[in-house]
Order: C-alpha cells, then sequence, then structure tokens
C-alpha cells in the first residue's frame, strides 16, 4: 500500500453559531462542538483510507474556552499517526468573530478510527507520510499514545 501525506487527507470546517447550537448563556453546547469535531475527524479518516471508518474513540478532549452565538467555529483536523487499520485525528477548533476577524483556540481534541472493509471488519490502512518537523513531532506523540491504547486494550481483555 502506497503511503500517504498529511496534507492529502487534512480537512478544515467552518460553523456559523447560530441559536439552535447555543445553551441559555449563548455558548455553543459541548455537544455540539463533540458532533462537529467527531465529523471532521470523520472525513480526514475516510479520505485517507478510502473506505468506511468508525469512531473507535475520542480522548483528550479539551475546552479552553467558549464559542458564542453570531461567532464563526473553525474546525482544522489532520492525521497525527496511523496503525495498521487504524488512523488518530488531531482537532484543533477556533472561534472568529465575522466582525472583527479575530480568532481565538477554543478546544482540542484526539480521536481515533478504524477503517472497515466490505463485511465491517477491520481493514489496513495505507501507511502516513509524516513531511514536516511538526507532523514528524505529532507522528511520534501519536505512536506513544498507539503503544498506550494497545496496552490498555490488551490489559483490559486479559481480565475478561
Amino acid at each position: 500500500m502506497k503511503e500517504k501525506t498529511v496534507s492529502e487527507s487534512a480537512a478544515d470546517a467552518v460553523q456559523v453559531v447560530l441559536p439552535n447550537d447555543t445553551n441559555p448563556l449563548d455558548n455553543v453546547l459541548g455537544g455540539r462542538v463533540m458532533h462537529w469535531i467527531d465529523m471532521i475527524a470523520a472525513v480526514v479518516a475516510f479520505r485517507h483510507s478510502k473506505r468506511p471508518v468508525v469512531t473507535a474513540s475520542m480522548e483528550r478532549l479539551e475546552f479552553h474556552s467558549p464559542i458564542r452565538l453570531g461567532q464563526i467555529a473553525i474546525l482544522k483536523a489532520a492525521l497525527n499517526h496511523v496503525g495498521r487499520t487504524s488512523m488518530e485525528v488531531g482537532v484543533e477548533v477556533y472561534a472568529e468573530d465575522p466582525m472583527s476577524g479575530k480568532r481565538h483556540h477554543t478546544s482540542s481534541a484526539i480521536l481515533t478510527y478504524v477503517a472497515l472493509d466490505d463485511f465491517g471488519k477491520p481493514t489496513p490502512v495505507p501507511p502516513l507520510l509524516a513531511e514536516k518537523v511538526e507532523e514528524k513531532r505529532r507522528y511520534q506523540e501519536g505512536e506513544k499514545r498507539y503503544q498506550e491504547r494497545k496496552q490498555r486494550r490488551s490489559a483490559s481483555q486479559q481480565k475478561d
């Protein structure tokens, strides 16, 4: 399988924050942000694997500041790491004031997806080629998390 670069599958999304996205404080609901994050990250995994994907985990979701009614939510997603059948995607979320154009970072998350074959079973995905210094750093950090997830799964299976 030919390796693919990070940029080949990276994706951005933009959401205008409307009243039905917010809570009584006019902040975007956390669950809505989680949904947006899951959707853009799935696009990245699908682009890389060219296969249907399922969310295996969402970890390290951190909310730094709220996104307000009327602001623009900007999501940036890219692969961090690729295993045999799994893909780790990092997502950063920003809020933009449409009047001033000022942006600030509001949240981040790391998600893992698994590619599926025609029978719904995990299937191999192309290797990831990290070209830039930042991509290589993220890949190394993703490799550590990948090994930790494998150890947790193994320990959990031994308990059963």
